[in-house]
This record gives C-alpha cells, sequence and structure tokens, in this order.
C-alpha cells in the first residue's frame, strides 16, 4: 500500500471514531423510559431518564402524558428531592368500557416541578420513577413527555416512532405491551407482578455501567485509528529514508 492510500485509510478511521462518538451522544440525548416492555394485566416501575440538553439552561419542570384511551388505574411515584411531585386525576375525555365496568376517570398526567434553585443543569441528567398498572390489553402505550427549561423553552416528546424503528426527532416514551419494539430499538425485560397486586420494585439500568461500556467500545475504535495513524507515520519515513539512500 502506497503512502496516499494509507493516509486515506488513517482518516477513514479517524472519520468512523468521530461517528461512534455522536451516535451514542445523539441517542443519550432523548428522554427515554426503562424498561420499554410489560405484560398485560401487571404493574411496572418506569424510570423516565431526563438529561438536559440546552447549553445555557437547565430543566426545571417535566410533565408525563398517560394514555386516555387505555387508561391506568395506579399510578404513584418515587419521591424526589428538590422536586415536588403531583399525580392528576381527572375525567377521562371520553367513558372507557372494561370486562370490570366502565371508567370514567384516572390519572392524566405526572408533574414534576423542580423546587427554587433546583434545576438539571447542562451536562446533567436525572430519573423520574413511577410504578403503573395494571398494563392494558393493548399494543403499546405512548408516553408524551414535556420537557420545560429555565429559559422558557418546552421541549415536547411526543413522536411516534416508526415500525421500521427510523427514530424521529423527538421520540416519545413508548412502552411495548402486546407488539414488538420497533426494529432497531432494544428490548428489555418486563418488570411486572404477574396479578395486578402491589407493585413490585425494579432496578433500572445504572447509567453509569451503560456510559463505561460506550467508552470500552468508543476506546477501542480510538486505539485502532491512533495505531493506523503511527503506521502511515512510520512508512511515510520508511519511504524518505529509502529514497535518501538511493541517491
Amino acid at each position: 500500500m502506497n503512502t496516499r492510500s494509507l493516509w486515506r485509510a488513517g482518516a477513514a478511521a479517524v472519520a468512523a471514531v468521530a461517528l461512534a462518538l455522536a451516535a451514542p451522544l445523539a441517542a443519550s440525548a432523548h428522554v427515554h423510559v426503562d424498561p420499554d416492555k410489560a405484560a398485560v394485566g401487571g404493574y411496572s416501575t418506569l424510570t423516565f431518564t431526563v438529561p438536559t440538553e440546552s447549553a445555557t439552561a437547565g430543566t426545571v419542570k417535566l410533565v408525563v402524558d398517560l394514555p386516555t384511551d387505555t387508561p391506568l388505574s395506579s399510578v404513584s411515584y418515587q419521591p424526589l428531592a428538590g422536586w415536588t411531585t403531583q399525580v392528576i386525576t381527572e375525567k377521562l375525555p371520553k367513558p372507557v368500557k372494561t370486562d370490570t365496568g366502565t371508567i370514567t376517570e384516572a390519572p392524566l398526567r405526572v408533574v414534576w416541578t423542580a423546587d427554587s434553585g433546583v434545576q438539571i443543569a447542562p451536562g446533567q441528567f436525572q430519573q423520574f420513577v413511577i410504578s403503573a398498572g395494571a398494563m392494558p390489553d393493548t399494543g403499546s402505550i405512548l408516553l408524551p413527555t414535556h420537557q420545560y427549561y429555565s429559559d422558557g423553552t418546552v421541549v415536547d416528546w411526543d413522536q411516534k416512532t416508526p415500525a421500521s424503528g427510523a427514530e424521529p426527532e423527538h421520540p416519545a416514551p413508548t412502552v411495548y405491551i402486546t407488539d414488538a419494539p420497533p426494529v432497531g430499538e432494544d428490548a428489555t425485560a418486563p418488570s411486572v407482578a404477574a396479578a395486578p397486586e402491589a407493585p413490585a420494585t425494579a432496578t433500572a439500568a445504572s447509567p453509569a455501567d451503560t456510559a463505561v461500556a460506550i467508552g470500552l467500545g468508543i476506546g477501542g475504535l480510538a486505539l485502532g485509528a491512533i495505531a493506523l495513524v503511527v503506521a502511515v507515520f512510520a512508512a511515510t519515513r520508511r519511504g524518505r529514508a529509502a529514497r535518501g539512500s538511493g541517491k
């Protein structure tokens, strides 16, 4: 391989590392819910991971909309220091008939409001936890989430992800029940109780563990790219030395 080809290969490797860095960072910037799978009739402990994307403002409020066409009968929250939490129960837009009767009101949203002086600062994230059930007999439930910033900006995470898995700009956190997650999404095991009893607590995957795994993978790619660049320089020097000795 000549020197020009080696330089091109080195440039390609560096570009690959840049893409590897950008992909996990872009994905981690989305508000998402874990686990994203549940079982009909069970209860799930749902953890919303909320990063602050803004470089100049902090997150001071979060609102999660709950389904109205397949309402949840029970929603409770895990207390979070520095935040005031409300589960708001209201009348449904229209009554919903079930096997046990007709539901006219249900929890419709959960609201977290930061106390004075508290925010999710740029570069930080926070986890908000609820227990919800019983899970309806439906394909999936969308949980549109609205992120309020200290500068007045509101980001609506409310777009449905198509079956193809092509993620929209602001995907809504979604729990899949009888449907399979779209292609390309990681399916997580259900965190449910077998029957509609007291919700069982589930442990969410540690963001630190995920970050370590991503870091190790990226580090491997970076080392490979560096090794290739070193090889390019070595080949270049050998070529120059050979030309010099041939004179």
